[in-house]
């Protein structure tokens, strides 16, 4: 990935700073990879405040090798799960914010219902601000795939990725662009017990 690694990675970062994350806060990283925007949360957040959630072990075990180091492991004490169902609960705590970069770019509709199904249950009452990228359409497409793969990709309107969020009892906020080099946009959810971002 070279550059564009090193340019997301620290996008993810500056954007979530930006949008109040202090190092006291625990953040979510939804499907956190091998860790391109995790090496930087994981470094800025106090220790044990980082949970990183992936289908494949293998993603996590090179991004600690490659990226954080197990020096950093050990201070940092950031936890995962290998999921590829959301499960959230497996946990040992409720995150203050929560990011999925790149992922809603490869799921059909019931997978990202599921994600935010699934997460807003976790967050329970405690205030969550969960932001989410994808890709924007103008008109809802009729995808040639009917299943999420890492390899495809999907796109939807602003109204959907609006919709599934109030559909699982999210307010949602769109917030569009971000400076994403592929042009990726930007969805904010909320569960009621939090404040939108003005």
């Amino acid at each position: 990935m070279g550059g564009l690694w090193e340019e997301v990675g620290q996008l993810q970062f500056n954007f979530l700073v930006a949008q109040g994350l202090k190092p006291e806060h625990t953040l979510l990283d939804i499907a956190c990879g091998s860790l391109r925007g995790g090496v930087h949360f994981i470094n800025y957040l106090n220790p044990g405040n980082y949970l990183g959630l992936d289908k494949e072990q293998a993603l996590i075990n090179r991004g600690i090798e490659h990226e954080l180091g197990k020096a950093e492991q050990s201070e940092k004490q950031p936890e995962f799960v290998i999921s590829d169902c959301f499960e959230f609960d497996h946990f040992s705590k409720v995150p203050d914010y929560a990011i999925a970069q790149s992922l809603f770019t490869h799921l059909v509709e019931e997978d990202i219902k599921a994600c935010l199904k699934n997460l807003k249950a976790f967050a329970g009452d405690k205030p969550l601000t969960f932001f989410a990228t994808f890709f924007e359409c103008e008109t809802p497409q009729m995808g040639e795939m009917d299943t999420s793969h890492s390899h495809a990709k999907f796109e939807y309107t602003r109204a959907q990725m609006e919709q599934f969020g109030i559909e699982a009892g999210w307010q949602a906020e769109y917030i569009g662009d971000w400076n994403h080099p592929r042009g990726q946009k930007m969805v904010c959810y909320v569960t009621s017990t939090g404040e939108l971002n003005e």
